[in-house]
């Protein structure tokens, strides 16, 4: 019930970096909500903001491919969805970016109060414990994030020569444009299926670090 309320207050309330995040997680501490549940949370959010992005680049990419392999009827109409769907990705995109950055900066306050806690220990055992756990977790969310980040680089790369070929379609939307711009549909198809696979490996970090520490909460 806890993390289910927390994942409801997160879903509905506004997260900033800085001043902001730092007030945010100070009121949900004070609520009940450790940091690393947020930090949970976050990743959830960012996990499943990768999945949404995956699908909405595939979805651009099979739109690209129907422009491109253009027959008949309205290529205008066919264009502007391809438009749309292109447009969905870069909100997609952008969503990724902003739940990492929500990740990292739960991540790196918790770690530094983690830190500064260890030397409230009076027991010189309960902290080596302590700094033992807090090791291994900061070696589980690097991997996780380090994949998280790779994927992340990858849509770029996939979304600029789209934004390039939509643009070049925009005023030229002829047989001959068409034509012009297959070879292009091949090298994206290919950057789509790396990025598919990265992103599938960032899932799985993420559902690998957020069973890690639920299990660690119980």
């Amino acid at each position: 019930m806890l993390r289910f309320l927390l994942a409801a207050i997160v879903s509905v309330l506004p997260l900033s970096l800085s001043s902001c995040d730092k007030a945010y997680m100070a009121t949900m501490e004070k609520m009940g909500y450790a940091k690393r549940d947020i930090l949970s949370t976050r990743v959830k959010s960012a996990r499943d903001a990768q999945e949404d992005a995956k699908q909405e680049i595939q979805t651009t990419l099979e739109q690209f491919g129907k422009v491109v392999a253009y027959e008949g009827g309205d290529l205008e109409a066919t264009y502007k969805k391809l438009n749309g769907e292109l447009e969905n990705s870069e909100d997609s995109a952008e969503a990724v970016r902003k739940k990492i950055s929500d990740v990292e900066s739960v991540a790196d306050a918790l770690f530094s109060e983690w830190e500064t806690e260890l030397g409230q220990y009076s027991s010189a055992d309960l902290r080596r414990k302590s700094q033992a756990k807090l090791t291994q977790t900061k070696s589980r969310y690097r991997e996780m994030l380090g994949a998280m980040k790779r994927a992340e680089q990858r849509i770029e790369p996939v979304l600029k020569p789209l934004r390039d070929q939509v643009l070049y379609l925009k005023h030229n939307l002829n047989a001959r444009a068409l034509s012009a711009i297959k070879g292009e549909l091949v090298k994206v198809d290919a950057q789509v299926d790396q990025l598919v696979k990265d992103m599938n490996r960032s899932i799985a970090e993420a559902d690998k670090f957020i069973q890690t520490m639920e299990k660690d909460s119980d």
